[in-house]
């Protein structure tokens, strides 16, 4: 075993070795035509804007939600069964298209390296995609940025809205962890340098223009969510907005080819759309409603993502992005790993390849929760597991019984290793269920309610929290929002990732314990109020070594470590 593991190429070894199809052919093979591509060389390729025009009367295929337990240090592996599956369909003579959000720079060189999948299940080209990719990110960065040079310049030009400096909530973005950007100083230096002020980066992909770019409909809806965003308030406490500033019209310039979904393409060839995202803990997470829609008329089988884990990447799926757009999931794909399950049961890093029945027992109530969760939407589940050459034949047989005494389908998938031909059987449990079991879609919770109510509602249900604790100024920060107008908006939960509570080290089920708000804001162009949780930040940090320090350029131009 350990021969074959040493053997095993890393992922970008196996990315780099591949023989990529054209574009064109990639297109060719789910009817689009060249000239509806825009090419970003041989291998990506942007779907022009008249494309959708000429297949939007087409019929819906059917809609596939991959999600996942909460992350552990042990892996899930929740893109490589999205990727790996997308290929298992195609191997089945199946129309299958893959819906992806992009990666980030930010855990591209902070924590993990990359984000297209992993082993014979990868979307490629993965370098490029980890990297600058179209350079959408950058136009995010870009209009956003625009936007925060126009306030701070509508103050030194006489300030003619009011603006109250102590009061914008507009904050800079970079697509780059950098902890010493979160709180900052601006307009230091002479009179002509600006006012100063207390100033914050988020990382890119929290900024609302990210939600902004995945929520919009078309370049008239982009313009109007643009238009509508809350840069400040006024000295009489009344928000000023894009619009106000004038700011909306150059902002929509920057992002039109931003609105543009991306084609790629798996090992396999299969035909990959990936646009918009990341961060589900932080923002709204999933890939762009323009890119589900263009792929759910495109092919019979879409299959999307939607993470971290179920609590936060599933809940907004189904509670933000499909109540805004009318999409309606099938079928969800709950991935784990019986390594995670043992560390949620609280086995050690180190000694998770050893067979354990009790600590799997222990931790398996984290997929449970995760199950439970999903069924409150009355959407069919199927449970994959992600295949370890360490896992034995009774930890798997004790999960299979557990899931299906649950009323889930369940498979093993082994698409790391073997791409496609690995992910047939969870194919099969898919496809049986698509076929046998109705979708009954509905929100978790009623527009109507107020937002305590909604936040309540979230961390009962999904969080499997006693109650909640709104700190003074996020319960006055809600009723704000609420004397404004935008009470009947979703919410947006920003909670870690790792725990089903605010404390990232209760692992597995945690009970009695109380969800803690302590910031709310309305982003109003995306449509959502944005509840804070606990410690989480929206622009992390670096670890003490982070995975910038592996990733290197060879003299002949080749990447290496990014995984």
């Amino acid at each position: 075993m350990k021969e074959r593991m040493k053997n095993m190429k890393t992922d970008i070894q196996i990315a780099q070795e591949a023989e990529m199809s054209h574009i064109r052919d990639v297109a060719a093979s789910i009817g689009i035509e060249e000239d509806n591509l825009e090419l970003y060389g041989k291998y990506k390729a942007k779907l022009s804007d008249d494309l959708y025009d000429k297949i939007k009367d087409n019929p819906d295929g059917k809609l596939v939600l991959v999600t996942a337990i909460n992350p552990t240090p042990a892996g899930e592996g929740k893109t490589t069964t999205t990727v790996g599956l997308g290929e298992a369909f195609a191997k089945m003579n199946k129309k299958a298209i893959i819906a992806l959000r992009e990666p980030s720079l930010g855990p591209c060189f902070g924590i993990k390296g990359g984000a297209a999948g992993g082993g014979y299940a990868q979307v490629v080209p993965m370098e490029d995609l980890n990297l600058h990719f179209t350079g959408d990110f950058h136009a995010i960065t870009s209009a956003n940025n625009l936007l925060a040079a126009l306030l701070d310049n509508h103050i030194q030009q006489g300030n003619a809205l009011g603006i109250d400096p102590r009061q914008v909530v507009w904050k800079r973005c970079v697509d780059m962890n950098d902890r010493n950007l979160r709180n900052i100083v601006v307009g230091l230096g002479n009179k002509t340098d600006g006012m100063v002020r207390e100033d914050h980066f988020v990382i890119t992909v929290a900024s609302e223009i990210m939600a902004i770019l995945c929520l919009a409909e078309d370049i008239k809806d982009l313009k109007a969510r643009l238009g509508r965003i809350i840069v400040a308030y006024n000295f009489q406490g009344d928000p000023v907005t894009a619009d106000d500033l004038q700011a909306t019209g150059a902002m929509t310039a920057l992002l039109k080819d931003a609105l543009k979904p991306n084609l790629v393409q798996t090992l396999e060839h299969t035909p990959a759309i990936v646009h918009g995202g990341p961060f589900a803990n932080i923002a709204h997470g999933c890939n762009s409603v323009r890119a589900t829609r263009m792929a759910l008329k495109l092919a019979d089988i879409t299959i999307t993502e939607a993470g971290f884990g179920a609590d936060l990447g599933a809940e907004k799926f189904m509670d933000i992005k499909c109540r805004m757009s009318g999409l309606k999931p099938d079928a969800v794909v709950l991935v784990a790993t019986v390594r995670a399950l043992k560390y949620n049961g609280g086995v050690p890093k180190d000694q998770l390849s050893d067979e354990n029945l009790e600590a799997l027992a222990k931790g398996i109530v984290n997929l449970e929760k995760h199950i439970e969760n999903i069924q409150k939407y009355d959407v069919p589940v199927v449970v994959t597991l992600n295949s370890f050459v360490t896992d034995t034949d009774a930890e798997n047989e004790y999960i299979r019984r557990f899931c299906e005494e649950r009323g889930c389908e369940f498979a093993l998938s082994e698409v790391w290793e073997k791409g496609g031909e690995g992910g047939i059987a969870l194919a099969e449990k898919v496809l049986e269920t698509l076929e046998n079991k109705e979708s009954h879609f509905h929100p978790l919770y009623e527009e109507g309610l107020s937002l305590q109510e909604k936040i309540e509602t979230i961390s009962k249900e999904i969080y499997g929290a006693r109650g909640v604790i709104f700190e003074p100024k996020a319960a006055k920060q809600l009723a704000k929002i609420e004397a404004m107008g935008f009470g009947n908006m979703p919410v947006c939960m920003a909670k870690n990732q790792y725990s089903l509570s605010d404390d990232a080290k209760k692992l597995g089920r945690p009970t009695d314990f109380d969800i803690h708000i302590r910031e709310a804001y309305v982003s109003a162009g995306a449509g959502f109020v944005v509840a804070l949780t606990g410690s989480i930040m929206t622009m992390p940090g670096l670890s003490k070594s982070p995975a910038a320090f592996g990733i290197d350029l060879t003299d002949d131009g080749k990447i290496t470590g990014l995984f």
